[in-house]
């Protein structure tokens, strides 16, 4: 496990606002763009990005903390060419609205709604959920209390805390996020929590971009400060425990959250894992760090779940 910390964490600010070259294979899937909406789920609005075919396989990808539905914009047109592909941005986060609570049953009923609207269950199988990082538990949490409605999850560099740990970052909450005079300020202030080095600054200051929006005195960032502390967490320990439906367990060689000890934990406790393997040279951010090799590893874990699309 490696910390990856560069010695500047803003990896935009030598940028001054202006986007990086983009890489041929970023571009490829930008020319993907996903069909955009929102539904609602509990009496909030959630935002929906849907690629591929109706009726196909579907798989639904669910990001991590701080993070939005845009995220998967390098993973998810891949996964499309044989199946019906969806990404939410959760509550409380991208543009979906804010809650004056978060709780995990709830999260899980976005979940079941996102299947829905998606129409990822229109298809022969039940769909796959993959989850990053914090997108790993509200996946388990669904997986136990629904798993009729799913083949299966992939938990994507991600644990399950003690009940007693506090991210750092989120711990506290803050009244209100920063706002910056202009994009360029603000894309000067991005930086990934926990903090590393990417080799894709086009990808970073896609999704960094994605992650503002405009307020009265300038430019503010998609999420809810306090996320984590309105978050009821209660019953979160056991889940692994608990979960019968089988969960497969993807994570980054060099990443600063996951170790290969916690998994080969984590995989002790699951009732069925069928896959758990190291994504090489990535980090915790996956999907930034190695998206071609997540887009593999992904369709092998899907495939394992879901069986030949």
């Amino acid at each position: 496990m490696s910390t990856n910390a560069p010695e500047n964490p803003y990896l935009l600010a030598h940028l001054e606002g202006e986007e990086p070259p983009c890489t041929p294979w970023v571009e490829a899937q930008l020319v993907h763009e996903p069909e955009r909406c929102t539904f609602e789920s509990g009496g909030t609005a959630i935002e929906l990005l849907t690629w591929g075919e109706p009726g196909a396989p579907g798989v639904l990808l669910l990001h991590g903390m701080g993070a939005h539905a845009d995220w998967w914009r390098f993973t998810a047109p891949a996964l499309a060419t044989d199946h019906r592909v969806a990404a939410i941005s959760w509550p409380g986060m991208g543009r979906s609205d804010w809650r004056s609570d978060y709780t995990l049953p709830q999260l899980a009923r976005d979940v079941l709604a996102a299947i829905d609207v998606a129409g990822l269950d229109a298809g022969a199988s039940r769909p796959v959920l993959a989850g990053h990082s914090f997108g790993g538990l509200p996946l388990l949490q669904t997986a136990f209390e629904h798993p009729d409605r799913i083949c299966g999850g992939i938990m994507i560099d991600s644990f399950i805390a003690h009940a007693n740990h506090r991210p750092g970052q989120w711990a506290a909450g803050r009244e209100a996020m920063p706002v910056y005079p202009s994009v360029a300020a603000a894309l000067a202030r991005y930086r990934f929590a926990p903090v590393q080095d990417s080799q894709h600054l086009d990808i970073v200051d896609y999704i960094a971009r994605h992650s503002l929006r405009t307020v009265e005195d300038g430019w503010t960032w998609c999420f809810d400060p306090n996320f984590w502390s309105k978050l009821d967490r209660t019953g979160a320990d056991a889940l692994l425990d608990k979960v019968t439906a089988p969960i497969g367990l993807l994570y980054g060689e060099r990443s600063a959250l996951v170790a290969s000890e916690t998994v080969q934990e984590m995989k002790s406790r699951l009732a069925n894992c069928p896959i758990a393997a190291a994504i090489p040279d990535a980090a915790h951010h996956v999907m930034v760090d190695q998206p071609v090799a997540l887009v593999a590893a992904l369709r092998v874990a899907i495939g394992a779940l879901q069986g030949p699309a």
